[in-house]
């Protein structure tokens, strides 16, 4: 179980998504932010399950989006599990998928998928906006626990380390 845990938390604060935890069949990989892995199929004529349903996903925009959030404070006197609510300046907009402790970062980090505001579609750039100006916290057990929503990995944003920079700047 050790090792499980450790590849949850190195990932969580990578972020690695994992199938069990955070992705499902019923995610796209732009709710998820890994549209990359779409995209080049999508820029060519082969044809392959779902490519309508994605297509009209680029479109239209997204309803929901996998977020990344840390809890503010330190380490938390109790973690966080899953299955938390997710709330944005004051108004729940989602629940905790997976969480684990980042022994790098020193933080919990949390992720989860959050409705678009008033459940229209945006756009991924405008969605982003949105996100990045709310004012984040995780209820749990009836206590909010203020946080930060992460546009970027917790560990390592700019993949310097993938990339064989091992300065102090990087970590």
């Amino acid at each position: 179980d050790a090792g499980y845990r450790c590849i949850d938390s190195l990932s969580a604060e990578k972020g690695y998504r994992h199938w069990h935890a955070d992705l499902s069949n019923r995610d796209t990989p732009f709710e998820a932010g890994i549209g990359f892995v779409a995209l080049a199929k999508l820029k060519t004529s082969t044809p392959f399950l779902g490519r309508e349903a994605l297509e009209r996903q680029r479109k239209e925009g997204l309803s929901r989006r996998l977020v990344c959030l840390t809890l503010d404070g330190g380490r938390p006197e109790t973690p966080l599990h899953g299955q938390e609510t997710i709330w944005r300046d004051g108004v729940c907009v989602g629940y905790v998928k997976s969480a684990a402790w980042g022994f790098c970062s020193g933080q919990q980090v949390a992720y989860g998928y959050v409705d678009a505001p008033g459940g229209e579609p945006l756009q991924p750039k405008a969605f982003s906006a949105w996100l990045a100006s709310g004012t984040w916290s995780i209820r749990d057990k009836g206590v909010d626990r203020p946080c930060t929503y992460r546009p970027k990995a917790v560990f390592d944003p700019e993949n310097k380390r993938i990339k064989g920079d091992y300065s102090e700047a990087s970590g």
